[in-house]
This record gives C-alpha cells, structure tokens and sequence, in this order.
C-alpha cells in the first residue's frame, strides 16, 4: 500500500504561524502533522509515501519518500493537487490523506481493508469534536448520509443534527480503477473545472454519477487543523485525561 498527503496549501487561516512553512508542519503535541500522519500510515502498512507540495515547498523535502509538486498551488483546490498524481493513482492503490488531519493507524487500516474501488471514513463521534471546535456545530458541519455501508450524500450544508451521520476526515483510499472512474467523471466538467473541486463537491459529483464509494466508520481518534485555536484545544484536552479524539 502507498499514500499520498496532499500538503501543498498555506492554511491562510493559521494566520502568522504559516508565514514561512506548510501548514501540515504545524506543531502538535511536539510534533509535525505530517509527522503524526506518516507515522500512522507506517504502522498500518503503508510501504511508500508521497506528498503533492506547493507553499513552501523546500521545508517538505526531509518528509515521504517521494514529492510531487503542483505548481498551480496557489490557485487551485485541493482536487487539483491531487490531479498532479495522475500517473501514481492510475498505476497503484493509495491512501490519500488531507495535509492538516491527524490520525491513527487503525483509521487506516479499516480504510484499507475497504473493499471498493473508492473508499472514505467518516468519524461517528464528530459532534463532541465539533461542539468543542464552534459554538454553533452546525455551522461547520456538512451532511453526511450512508446506507449498509455505502455513501448516499455528502457536501451540502446541514441544517439539522439528524442530516449528518458522521464526518468525512479528509482519508480515502482510490484504487486504479478507482482513479478511472474519478478522470471519467472530471472529463464530463467544463475544461479545468475539476482544478477548483474541493473534495467533498467531487465526491457528491461522483454519487450523482452513479458511482459507489464505501463509507466506512471510526469512533473518534482524529483531529483536523484550520486554526491555532483548534491547536491550543487538542493539546488541552490530551492534558486532562481520556478523550475520544486522542489520535496517538
């Protein structure tokens, strides 16, 4: 198995703290996320890693096995970062791993052990991470519905609890075929159209398509990153004790 973080963005929301370096290098709990990711995706038997760079992309080089530089950065989303490993993803099966989520090995190993061309998990227990994360959960939070394992909808704003059966982590698995189906569903799109998806709008496109993407559950164990705010949270609630979200 081989994987693939997508890290090239600045995470404009961490405000000074990526002034200089990635947002995926962002310390947490004395470490990199990249590191906590890497590590995590080793223990569950990943044997290669990449990392599609952009920003600051010289302060990745000591991280993954191999690097993958999407030189539109700037201006595209976060699909388009994965576009830039088209040949990878048409050759191998790879974890994809969003750049400012952190993790455990089980989470991956669950994902892995998907059996389905295209595969995410989604957190179960995304409303005590939520509530702690906003005021108002629902204003963050997008709807989710499965069905026997199988993803039904995603992407769009919730506007009740009931509409949001977990919380996609930013983790899929895509299999070559996988990727195929994917590149026949970009090739529908207005030409570069599919540069600007975000990942949850991809998936949604994918679904109105007819393609099957396994759902599968975890019960806690991650965290994302957008804020130092969110930062200063985790490591409060790892001094405190037992928490459901403790990716270690």
């Amino acid at each position: 198995m081989k994987s693939i973080t997508l890290a090239a963005g600045r995470g404009s929301r961490l405000g000074g703290l990526t002034a200089s370096t990635p947002k995926t290098l962002m310390q947490l709990a004395g470490k990199p996320l990249l590191q906590w990711q890497l590590e995590a995706l080793k223990a569950a038997g990943v044997t290669h890693s990449n990392i599609v760079t952009g920003y600051c992309a010289e302060a990745l080089q000591p991280f993954a096995d191999a690097h993958i530089y999407n030189p539109e950065w700037h201006n595209t989303n976060i699909f388009g970062s994965l576009l830039c490993a088209t040949a990878i993803l048409a050759s191998d099966t790879h974890i994809v791993s969003y750049g400012d989520i952190v993790y455990r090995a089980d989470s991956v190993a669950k994902l892995m052990a998907a059996d389905a061309p295209i595969a995410i998990t989604y957190d179960e227990l995304w409303l005590e991470l939520w509530q702690q994360r906003f005021a108002d959960p629902l204003s963050d939070a997008e709807c989710f519905i499965q069905q026997d394992g199988w993803l039904q909808k995603i992407g769009s704003r919730a506007t009740a609890i009931k509409d949001i059966q977990g919380q996609y982590m930013g983790l899929l698995k895509i299999t070559p075929q996988g990727w195929q189906q994917i590149c026949e569903c970009i090739n529908t799109l207005p030409s570069g159209q599919g540069k600007q998806l975000d990942m949850t709008t991809l998936l949604s496109l994918l679904l109105s398509l007819g393609v099957r993407i396994a759902a599968v559950p975890v019960q806690g164990g991650w965290v994302e990153v957008d804020t130092p705010s969110d930062i200063r949270l985790y490591e409060s609630q790892l001094a405190v004790g037992e928490w459901s979200h403790d990716w270690r």
